[in-house]
């Protein structure tokens, strides 16, 4: 089970034996995907924009998005599609809008009926982006939304497609599992494969019991929505895989979904699915063996649902180290041979590169024993998976000499703070908080990445691949469940990022990078950090008059996106999952040396990966900026010209704060005893937010999202209901309501 493995292939193989090479990146200056194609390469073969004029690009028109619910959208994650000269956009409360290209007007806004129902929360209901399809007479958008619903838009009208579905929705719950599904959902689009669009859905972010709802995956007719198949990411009985859940697992673990973006190579007619861990993410004694398909890479006939081949780079994960990203298809040329191929970034901070094909391995993978756990009913796998190429993007495990040195006594800090948790190789076991003794295992790569939902971008003309990856290790630790809360023997602690001495990272920079490398040959031809030090950082009172160069130490958990052109790869400095680390500037880079070409100031801090098109002769770059205090919206650069764009000297808003519910004193008071010991090391002790952790709680007023927030947890944040009861989640929520700080 833990080599690539290959389904009906001598079929799959005489069925492409005549297919061309794919073609690779946007077409016609438009941008189809949300990431430009639907191998996910994010390039775009554009060039009016380049060396010698990036640095004169300004705004040429912003587009506010749609509030979710009765508050601004804070953290917008939309990447816009263009096609047939008109953008199109997820936004709001599972909202969709088409926007004009040229100016930013609003064509139309889709508002689905009802507004919501039950369905995920944790993170923001506007969603990534949206899919498309045409069969060059309809025109349709597919919404793949928080709260569970295929929703199927016509894309002149804005209005729904009623042949589709009921009402043109599809109720994703229904026809997932036999089991009770109170709710899903999914932040990322769905991937349209000829007359089948693909979708993915997740649960509960982090189960509740080891009972949780399966992440199926499920192919529906782009006309009629009917369901023409589904895969089981966890096998069910006398399906192949079904013995690598042991004990009869299969028959209740969970997730195990696609909480990313999908990727698709049209002429093969191959879906290629990034699947994540199963529930719960650090302890897996009640789901003992290999769990296929749980932290692979599956590649699936679009068409029919069924397996091509798989490849798992995680068995049994106990890391969170699920795939983040969309895999990224690629011809590329390795010994003389042309392999179509596709790779899959990760948080561990290594690529796996396969023939997308046949799933062979590129170059050699190898199974590395690796250590094993002391966590009673847990069983790891004895071995894990590493690539022999690319080389990793960051260190793996826990090495002393990475720890911050900028002076003596900064370093005997570092090594205090390394001292209190569990380390060593990658892939050391998640071990239990100990009364006086170490506080969990240190993760490094963290789970937040490596790399993380931003992915990378491809250029198919030279075959090279930019991956940006943050340096930030985290603590993965177990505590005993209560059994009054969960059924599980285990659960997540609460733990995120270790943070350093005096509100500094703990390990030396950079702290974030891009590196280039060369998919012909595997190797890496550039490195450099992304952006400056932050700005604690470099005027911290203990780092002044050191002679550091700040200036190549890179921004603190960032996630920016990626997007190459003719001769230039465009950067933000932040896009982070929740929270408003990093800066505004957005960069151009020689593609080729690394080299900074030009900054541009974004009016707030980007939180979506860019897009760029071109319409009436005029090259286009949109991206999504937001923070707590700024409203999301979208923003366009054009290089000087064009048409005035309307509302162009109406400004955006900051958040003003709204008037703060009352809540009871008592609550309040038994809350704050809870915060300090449940969220302060995250949050920080006035919920201020801490620097490279948590972002800041102040200035929140909706009691029912916050309650819902502590309760569920979210991407980084464990479920307080597996930690706490209903009356101390109450308490916690009142006191962050009423209780902090309004700013």
């Amino acid at each position: 089970m833990k080599r690539f493995v290959t389904a009906k292939l001598a079929l799959a193989l005489l069925g492409v034996a005549h297919v061309a090479m794919a073609q690779q990146g946007t077409s016609d200056g438009e941008w189809p995907h949300y990431a430009g194609d639907a191998g996910s390469t994010r390039y775009a073969p554009l060039s009016q924009i380049d060396r010698s004029n990036v640095k004169d690009l300004q705004i040429a028109w912003r587009w506010r998005s749609l509030p979710i619910g009765k508050s601004a959208d804070t953290n917008l994650k939309a990447t816009p599609l263009m096609v047939d000269g008109v953008l199109y956009t997820s936004t709001g409360l599972h909202q969709a809008a088409a926007i004009d290209p040229e100016t930013g007007e609003t064509l139309w806004v889709f508002t689905p009926e009802p507004k919501e129902i039950q369905g995920r929360g944790g993170v923001p209901a506007s969603g990534r982006g949206l899919a498309y399809w045409t069969d060059g007479k309809n025109k349709r958008l597919f919404h793949n939304t928080l709260d569970g619903r295929l929703i199927s838009i016509d894309a002149r009208t804005g209005k729904v497609d009623p042949k589709f579905g009921v009402n043109g929705t599809v109720l994703l719950k229904e026809q997932l599992t036999d089991r009770p599904v109170p709710m899903v959902g999914s932040s990322s689009p769905a991937i349209v494969v000829g007359d089948v669009v693909v979708v993915q859905v997740v649960s509960e972010v982090t189960a509740v019991n080891k009972e949780a709802v399966p992440g199926h995956i499920r192919g529906y007719d782009v006309r009629t929505g009917k369901r023409l198949w589904i895969f089981h990411t966890i096998p069910q009985e006398d399906e192949f895989g079904v013995e690598t859940w042991e004990n009869g697992s299969w028959k209740y673990s969970g997730n195990t979904g696609v909480w990313t973006t999908m990727s698709a190579d049209p002429e093969l007619g191959y879906v290629y699915l990034p699947v994540e861990t199963p529930s719960h993410d650090f302890y897996g004694g009640h789901r003992l063996g290999d769990n296929l398909f749980a932290e692979s890479l599956v590649c699936l006939n679009a068409r029919t649902g069924k397996r091509v081949w798989h490849f798992q780079i995680v068995h049994h994960g106990v890391w969170d180290y699920d795939p983040p990203a969309a895999p990224i298809l690629g011809d590329i040329t390795v010994d003389g041979r042309r392999i179509k191929s596709v790779t899959l970034v990760t948080k561990q901070a290594m690529s796996f590169v396969f023939d997308r094909v046949t799933g062979k391995p590129v170059w050699p993978i190898e199974e590395r024993s690796v250590p094993q756990s002391d966590v009673p009913g847990e069983r790891l796998s004895p071995t894990q998976p590493f690539p022999t190429k690319p080389a990793p993007y960051e260190r793996l495990g826990y090495h002393e000499d990475d720890l911050i040195d900028f002076t003596p006594q900064l370093r005997s800090e570092a090594l205090a703070i390394a001292s209190k948790y569990v380390r060593g190789p990658m892939y050391t076991p998640t071990s239990r908080v100990i009364e006086g003794g170490t506080q969990g295992t240190w993760v490094s790569p963290g789970y937040g990445g490596g790399s993380n939902w931003n992915g990378a971008a491809f250029d198919p003309e030279s075959g090279m691949m930019y991956v940006p990856t943050k340096n930030s290790p985290m603590i993965a630790a177990l505590t005993p469940a209560d059994r009054k809360l969960t059924n599980f023997d285990y659960v997540r602690a609460t733990t995120a990022t270790v943070q350093g001495p005096r509100g500094l990272p703990v390990v030396r920079p950079p702290w974030s990078k891009v590196t280039a490398t060369d998919m012909n040959t595997g190797e890496h031809r550039w490195s450099r950090a992304i952006g400056p030090a932050p700005e604690h950082v470099r005027n911290h009172p203990d780092l002044q008059g050191l002679g550091l160069d700040f200036s190549s130490m890179g921004q603190t958990s960032i996630r920016p996106s990626p997007l190459v052109t003719k001769s230039l790869l465009f950067l933000g400095e932040s896009g982070s999952l929740s929270g408003d680390p990093g800066g505004r500037m957005f960069r151009a880079y020689d593609k080729t040396t690394g080299s900074v070409v030009a900054e541009i100031e974004l009016p707030s801090k980007s939180t979506s990966a860019p897009m760029t098109y071109m319409h009436k002769g005029r090259q286009y770059i949109v991206i999504a900026v937001s923070t707590r205090q700024h409203p999301a919206e979208l923003v366009a650069l054009a290089l000087p010209g064009g048409r005035k764009p309307q509302g162009q000297s109406d400004p955006i808003p900051t958040i003003a704060g709204a008037s703060r519910p009352v809540m009871n004193s008592a609550e309040v008071a038994r809350g704050r005893a809870l915060f300090a010991q449940h969220c302060a090391a995250c949050h920080g002790a006035k919920g201020e937010g801490v620097n490279d952790g948590a972002p800041s709680l102040l200035g929140q007023n909706e009691p029912e999202k916050v309650l819902y927030k502590v309760r569920m947890g979210g991407v980084q944040m464990p479920p307080m209901q597996t930690l706490l009861n209903d009356k101390q989640i109450q308490d916690i929520s009142a006191f962050v309501v009423a209780g902090l700080p309004a700013r």
